[in-house]
């Protein structure tokens, strides 16, 4: 008799996959987060999709399928996608002064700062907003504006240190601008990206159509690490219709996230419609960071214990790079794996060696760094699955 395991058949042991939901399953129980959608596949074949948990644990709301979730910083890929078919077209290259497209953003010292400082964390740009009310957070102009008034926090490519929420902002508007300004940038998003890849479940901002089904984001953890629980609660809260927080105020879901990584596995195409080059895809796994720190990750030295590691960022995309050290896609990774990384919550990974693509998105929000050793784990049990 034929063999009709979707898991054999995407070249997956099922046993081992059937592991994989275990592990989630004890960890919501547990309490250490509420629920979760999560697909993996291989070559484009789904060998794995289920949802775990709750969406929403203090109402009893079951994860459904095709779950929307706030994206967190797996948005930031987006918008650096969009950047990238902009590079792509001619409208400015990596080494454009960021001041050539914004003229304002030249004030203060920032007009050596280029599009591949943005991309690679190198800008020099405060990691959280600069000085602004925090009602104005999801007013992309109003941020704007206040990062080309604030003076940078280091020399433009001197070290590595992520920038939360501005750079993306900053990258949004030279994509705007080039564009000609008849467009915002949620337009642009939802007309060049989200629309031809059939990313139907996906917005920039909160339409009202998701808000009923949405997962609230809601923080298990109290004592602060990376982040303080009550600002990533606050940011959830603040995202409405005409939001847009490029950096990661997004609704998505993981099966338009698998889309979107699929895209890339397929050399920046799917479905008959090409939103990258191949040669652009294929130089998304390379590490331009070297073995530099982020330093947004010192604070695990004492928190945790950790030694410092190498950033691993390529162009707007983490990458797994060589050697043993934390990695939200997992240590047996090849080298060229590349993806994404969300505040306490979500990931999406591609890796070009074995063809195995995965997106996972979840609710009730972990600290950071106990965040990227639950991906790791579950990155390496499908890591361990392939055979």
């Amino acid at each position: 008799m034929a063999n009709t395991d979707p898991r054999r058949d995407a070249g997956f042991d099922p046993a081992r996959l059937d592991l994989l939901g275990r592990v989630i399953d004890a960890d919501i129980a547990a309490e250490r987060y509420d629920g979760c959608e999560m697909v993996v596949a291989r070559e484009g074949r789904i060998a794995y999709h289920r949802q775990h948990g709750f969406a929403d644990r203090a109402a009893g709301r079951r994860v459904e399928p095709n779950q929307p979730f706030v994206t967190m910083s797996i948005g930031k890929q987006l918008v650096v996608t969009a950047a990238l078919q902009r590079i792509e077209r001619g409208d400015f290259a990596l080494t454009t002064p960021v001041a050539e497209v914004i003229p304002e953003f030249g004030a203060r010292g920032k007009s050596r700062i280029t599009v591949e400082h943005l991309l690679t964390h190198r800008s020099g740009l405060p990691m959280m907003l600069p000085p602004m009310p925090m009602e104005l957070a999801a007013n992309l102009e109003a941020v704007v504006q206040a990062t080309s008034a604030a003076l940078p926090e280091f020399t433009p490519g001197s070290r590595v240190s992520y920038c939360v929420l501005v750079a993306h902002a900053i990258l949004a508007e030279m994509v705007r601008r080039v564009d000609g300004g008849r467009r915002s940038v949620r337009q642009i998003l939802a007309e060049d990206l989200f629309q031809p890849l059939g990313m139907r479940s996906t917005a920039l901002g909160c339409p009202a159509r998701f808000r009923p089904r949405l997962a609230p984001v809601v923080a298990r953890y109290a004592e602060p690490g990376l982040f303080e629980p009550a600002f990533l609660e606050a940011m959830g809260g603040t995202l409405g219709e005409d939001s847009e927080v490029p950096a990661g105020g997004y609704v998505s879901t993981a099966p338009d996230f698998l889309r979107f990584a699929e895209m890339l596995r397929g050399g920046g195409e799917l479905d008959g419609v090409r939103i990258l080059s191949p040669g652009m895809v294929a130089a998304l796994g390379a590490n331009r960071t070297g073995d530099e720190p982020n330093t947004i990750w010192a604070y695990t030295e004492a928190y945790r214990g950790w030694a410092p590691f190498p950033a691993a960022l390529g162009l707007g995309f983490f990458v797994r790079g060589t050697g043993t050290h934390p990695t939200p896609f997992g240590l047996r990774a090849s080298p060229g794996t590349f993806g994404g990384f969300g505040a306490g919550s979500s990931t999406f990974w591609i890796d070009p060696a074995s063809g195995v693509t995965c997106a996972f998105l979840s609710a009730g929000l972990m600290e950071d760094s106990y965040s990227l050793e639950r991906h790791q784990r579950l990155a390496d049990l499908v890591h361990a699955a392939v055979v």
